[in-house]
């Protein structure tokens, strides 16, 4: 048997997108047919969730008992370890791979366990739904609304020798559900409302689908790397970008995505990195290509290597990649004539690799390289200054010296243009070295005594100083100019820069954490915060980036706006910031406090907007209670008139029915009333809710009790689901509410009213079901509006008087004050179904 072989035994996982989907069914008959070859198959641990089908399949195979656990004074089971280790089958069946156990078993997690089932050498199957996956947990929550508090590390399942996915459409889980072949029919209701909604359902199976699919791409690039294949197997479409970080990244990453995008392929980006010049690439070009590639959904790499063709070929192929975009070559034609560049060694060296090269704005020589440190000019201009200043004075001197010239002054004037030519095109340094060597050619070839560097006239050494002089000074004049230049670009720059940030303030709708990421971008920091300083405490306004600083004396730049807020910046790196740049900075301080100042004005004007509402409210509840006031009004006074009048004989039963009417009308009146009020606290904010544990089944049987046709209302909740937390008062009134509603409005030729209870993820909730004519489409929302009653407009046909329509409005003011919801679905064969929904009260506030 493999328990006896010494080998760790196989794990094979059966995974799920969600509950229902059978995976537990196909694990169980696996192993059925493992035991009709004669394999030695046990049965560990299945939980069935009281399901038939389920349960019948565990039938003809050996099942070892479970173990006892008592916890809190209740018993519960658990699998028995020890009894099956002691047992050692070939095979353990063993569902529900991230159960944790119960307290006082031997390891936390199931997992745990069947990993000392695999060291005794035993194989396991078990199941696991993907919504269980540790990396996966926090994306189920934000697609389902509900955070697993039962998790399995990834790990352990990639190291499952084979993962099956079972997988069955949204639709048919659904009808599956529907037909109670999931779970119990109390929970189905709730259950298809929320976890189990078709988009949900769609998403979770993605998620399935994608994560499966990165774990065949592991294990085949596994396979590669220990077979040593290097060739491109093309099993998937992958395309790899290359960038160096320059203004050129932008383009090229774009256009890999449309490449991508028509290939159906996964896109990675990777930075180029050397030490020959590319390393000092722009920290703020590199974090635009870094957004812009999560941007577009792209991984982001960076590689280095003193071959960048190499390493970036080696890059591609470790990636598997079918496709390699480049950009061309930034050098110009002349350039290109000594090194083709990276661009063609690339496409000789690229093998079965498919290569794009992209052309971009920079290419062929059009962008300047970057300033030399120190001279403003251009490279260009500098090598071309150093060519003629070794080329021109030769010249001059050969023409001199073979022409026979008469004059030393003549050749001293060759010399000046030549000294003044090579500074105006080189600057500084190619004129002196101009100078100099000029200098040292009319001394040793063309003034007395010849072929000597012996200066005979004191006239002859005040012309050679004069050339050094007149090369300095015209040098001079053209890196002033160059610098001139350089600053005007630069002060360019900045206008656009502080054109930028004033444009964010004046029309982003959020512009203080915008214009703090336009600051870290521009500058290439890591973070940014604006600090400001109350009752001698800084506390942060605003901050963007990775570890912001939360006192100034832990930036590296601080920059006082005034003396209780300050605009802290760290980073970026090793390179300091340019005193040039501190300008621009402190303008950017200043608008982020007039952006701080903004936000707090738009605040208060929020605050002002709401007070003016309310106002509103209160002058729309008083224009609106007109007809709802007078016609209770209107039959107390006729009631009490006929009970009045001397002359008008009446019956005892006239007089109780009169009296009836009045009781009724008061009834409608004090309910009328009390919603205004209600409706007049909302809107004000004056209702505090006291929050205690409360059962939905002593609210509903107070709210039924003061409501006429109580007697058309189904009740179905059990008093075993968890208490909510929720004022009993307001909860009552909401309750109250909701069914007279569909009392009034949801029992065409006398149906009836059902009022049942659910719990689902932490929650419990209380459907109201009417089968009356439901909601035109597009209503559902507008049902909650106060001062709307769709029946005022004919929507749901002659259902009563018009009037202010505030029940259920004052139902949805109270949920969310209790942070509990209301919603309106549309009743399955016709109807509407109103649901509220409040969190279970947990043990800190007390159980029932």
């Amino acid at each position: 048997m493999a328990g006896r072989s010494g080998k760790r035994g196989e794990l094979r996982i059966y995974l799920g997108s969600a509950p229902g989907v059978g995976k537990t069914y196909a694990m169980l008959g696996e192993a059925h047919r493992r035991a009709e070859r004669g394999t030695d198959v046990v049965v560990g641990l299945v939980e069935t969730h009281a399901r038939a089908k389920t349960a019948a399949l565990i039938d003809g195979l050996e099942v070892v008992p479970r173990r006892r656990i008592e916890h809190r004074g209740v018993e519960v089971t658990e699998m028995d370890l020890d009894a099956l280790l002691a047992r050692k089958p070939e095979v353990a069946v063993v569902d529900e791979l991230a159960h944790t156990n119960a307290p006082g078993s031997r390891n936390e997690k199931r997992w745990q366990d069947i990993d000392e089932l695999l060291d005794a050498g035993i194989n396991v199957l078990s199941t696991v739904n993907v919504q269980h996956l540790e990396s996966l947990n926090d994306v189920v929550e934000t697609i389902t609304g509900v955070r697993q508090q039962e998790t399995v590390p990834d790990e352990v399942v990639r190291r499952a020798g084979q993962i099956e996915l079972a997988d069955i459409t949204p639709e048919a889980l659904r009808r599956r559900m529907a037909h109670g072949n999931v779970y119990p029919a109390d929970r189905v209701d709730a259950a298809l409302g929320n976890y189990f909604r078709t988009g949900n359902l769609t998403a979770l199976r993605e998620l399935a689908l994608l994560w499966l699919a990165d774990q065949v791409d592991v294990a085949l690039r596994r396979y590669r790397a220990e077979r040593r294949i290097t060739e491109t197997w093309e099993a998937r479409e992958r395309v790899v970008v290359a960038i160096t970080g320059g203004p050129e990244s932008e383009t090229l990453i774009r256009r890999a995505r449309r490449i991508a995008s028509r290939a159906g392929a996964e896109l990675q980006v990777v930075h180029v990195l050397r030490g020959d010049g590319l390393a000092g690439t722009s920290p703020g070009n590199l974090a635009r290509a870094r957004r812009l590639a999560d941007g577009v959904g792209a991984s982001f790499h960076t590689v280095v290597g003193d071959d960048v063709p190499e390493a970036l070929l080696e890059f591609a192929r470790g990636a598997d990649a079918t496709q390699l975009v480049v950009g061309t070559s930034r050098r110009s034609g002349w350039a290109r004539l000594f090194d083709e560049g990276i661009g063609a060694t690339v496409v000789q060296k690229s093998g079965s690799i498919d290569v794009h090269m992209v052309t971009h704005p920079e290419a062929g020589g059009r962008r300047l390289l970057k300033k030399f440190a120190r001279n403003p000019l251009s490279p260009t201009r500098q090598v071309w200054g150093w060519l003629l200043a070794f080329l021109l004075p030769t010249a001059v001197t050969a023409v001199a010296y073979l022409s026979g010239a008469v004059s030393l002054s003549t050749d001293v004037v060759g010399y000046f243009m030549a000294t003044v030519l090579v500074a105006m095109v080189g600057g500084k340094a190619p004129a002196i070295a101009t100078a100099l060597l000029s200098g040292g050619l009319l001394n040793f070839f063309l003034t007395p005594p010849l072929y000597s560097l012996t200066v005979a006239e004191p006239q002859n050494l005040v012309t050679l100083l004069a050339m050094l002089l007149v090369g300095l000074l015209v040098a001079v004049m053209v890196d002033r100019a160059a610098r001139l230049t350089e600053r005007a670009a630069h002060a360019r720059t900045e206008a656009a820069l502080l054109a930028s940030y004033a444009r964010t303030v004046l029309t982003h709708p959020d512009p203080l954490p915008r214009l703090l990421e336009k600051v870290v971008e521009n500058f290439g920091l890591s973070s940014a915060a604006l600090l400001e300083r109350d009752d001698g405490r800084w506390h942060v306004a605003a901050s963007t980036g990775s570890a912001p600083c939360t006192r100034p004396g832990e930036s590296d730049v601080d920059i006082e706006v005034n003396q209780d807020v300050h605009l802290v910046l760290k980073g970026p790196g090793d390179r300091a910031l340019p005193a040039s740049d501190r300008t621009v900075l402190e303008a950017a301080a200043g608008q982020a406090l007039v952006a701080l100042r903004q936000q707090r004005m738009a605040a208060e004007a929020q605050d002002a907007q709401r007070r003016a509402d309310a106002t509103e409210l209160r002058t729309a509840l008083l224009s609106a209670v007109g007809h709802d006031l007078r016609t209770p009004l209107a039959s107390i006074k006729a009631s009490v008139s006929s009970l009045r009048a001397p002359d008008l004989r009446l019956s005892e039963q006239d007089t109780s029915e009169l009296l009836t009417g009045v009781e009724e009308s008061a009834d409608r009146l004090a309910a009328l009333v009390d919603n205004l009020l209600d409706s007049s606290r909302l809107a004000t904010g004056a209702i505090v809710p006291q929050l205690h544990p409360v059962g939905y089944d002593e609210v509903v049987a107070r709210a039924l009790a003061g409501l006429d046709g109580r007697q058309h209302v189904e009740v179905d909740t059990d008093e075993r689901l968890p208490d909510v937390l929720a004022d009993a008062g307001l909860l009552e009134r909401v309750v109250a509410n909701v069914v007279q509603n569909a009392l009034k409005y949801g029992r065409p030729g006398g149906g009836r009213i059902s009022v049942r209870a659910s719990e689902h993820a932490s929650r419990v909730e209380l459907r109201v079901v009417d089968h009356g004519p439901g909601l035109p489409d597009g209503a559902a929302e507008q049902v909650f509006a106060p001062f709307e009653r769709l029946g005022d407009r004919g929507d749901r046909g002659d259902q009563g008087p018009a009037g202010v329509g505030l029940g259920l409005s004052v139902a949805e003011g109270f949920m969310e004050a209790m942070q509990g919801t209301i919603r309106a679905e549309d009743t399955p064969g016709g109807g509407l179904t109103i649901v509220l929904s409040l969190p279970v009260a947990g043990e800190e506030q007390g159980t029932r």
